[in-house]
């Protein structure tokens, strides 16, 4: 319902019927089976879908005005409890909708205003991996200084509380020349070993 009230809000935005958006997502239980929901609700509504698969929120974010599209949507409920999962909505800037923007997408979604392509106008989803791209982007910045990094010799521990950040972390810093990497609970299948709010009490492994 709120996947086809923010699809019909960037078509109307946008005026044309094909638009491009990115979905991306964490590594929930939940979330293979969202991800085919959101993604199938878009090809419904004609969209072009650039899946990124697991990522993490400023990976999608950087990958919608990459890849030219009109909207992203992540799939992620941040550090709330496993049994939550949650759609961030993204303009075509890969920034966050405005307060407005959300309120029509509610409006849309209890209206009954939204209508699906005919079967010949179906949208298509295109699969694609942002890890290496977003990455290189990192490094690129002015402000990292990679051989500083790698000379400080920083030992890191990284808990990803077995979400997709246990992809990308370790990764990056291993591409920012960081040696020492311990990771606990970086395996991306969604289960939760403790509470993922990062505070001290929930640190302690």
């Amino acid at each position: 319902k709120f996947t086809s009230a923010f699809c019909a809000l960037i078509q109307h935005k946008n005026k044309q019927t094909r638009i491009k958006v990115v979905v991306g997502r964490d590594a929930r239980i939940s979330g293979s089976m969202i991800n085919g929901l959101v993604c199938n609700t878009l090809v419904g509504m004609g969209a072009e879908v650039i899946d990124v698969g697991l990522s993490t929120t400023p990976t999608v974010e950087i990958a919608v005005p990459n890849e030219n599209a009109h909207a992203g949507i992540i799939l992620t409920a941040s550090h709330n409890p496993i049994q939550w999962n949650a759609l961030k909505l993204l303009n075509e800037k890969g920034e966050f909708i405005s307060a407005d923007e959300g309120a029509e997408v509610l409006r849309l979604a209890s209206s009954g205003e939204v209508s699906f392509a005919d079967v010949h106008a179906l949208g298509i989803v295109n699969e694609t991996s942002y890890l290496d791209f977003h990455i290189d982007h990192i490094l690129k910045l002015k402000l990292v200084d990679r051989a500083a990094i790698e000379a400080a010799n920083l030992h890191v521990a990284v808990d990803a509380v077995n979400s997709s950040g246990g992809i990308y972390v370790p990764s990056l810093l291993k591409a920012l020349g960081v040696r020492q990497i311990e990771t606990i609970y970086c395996e991306p299948n969604g289960h939760f070993p403790h509470n993922p709010e990062p505070l001290p009490e929930h640190l302690t492994d």
